[in-house]
């Protein structure tokens, strides 16, 4: 699966959590890849959500989400979300604006905390980088996809 998501907006979403920590660019691309994964599965079940209530349109509120943010508030952009919502599901569904922007604040949300775990693993590590292995550690210590 190639990554749809842009690093650029990801790399600022670690350097924001990272603090005074450098950032590697392969641990952009790890968490980049992992955003995408986590997107896709959600969106499946949006999917799943909206066909039982007999639409073919996902909207917000298949991802759980009550209140829709501003757009331009969301660091990740909201057509690569649109792209990653539809990686694993039929092409006969529809993804509404308020859908991608809600789940574009959900995984912004998601690589936040992923981002910041990361950072803190780097610490310990006593380096002065975030690389993708701190990435890839908070998912092997916790499981998280």
């Amino acid at each position: 699966m190639s990554v749809e998501l842009p690093f650029a907006p990801v790399d600022t979403i670690i350097r924001r959590n990272a603090g005074d920590l450098r950032v590697s660019a392969e641990a952009a691309e790890e968490l980049a890849r992992r955003v995408e994964e986590r997107g896709a599965d959600l969106a499946v079940g949006a999917a799943d959500r909206a066909t039982a209530d007999g639409r073919k349109t996902l909207m917000a509120e298949d991802f759980g989400v009550e209140a829709a943010i501003d757009k331009q508030s969301l660091e990740l952009p909201v057509a690569p979300v649109d792209r990653i919502a539809r990686l694993k599901i039929d092409g006969q569904y529809r993804v509404s604006m308020d859908a991608r922007i809600a789940l574009a604040d959900i995984l912004e949300d998601y690589a936040d905390n992923v981002a910041a775990a990361a950072a803190t693993l780097a610490r310990h590590a006593d380096r002065r980088t975030v690389k993708a292995e701190d990435v890839e550690t908070y998912f092997a210590l916790f499981d998280a996809t």
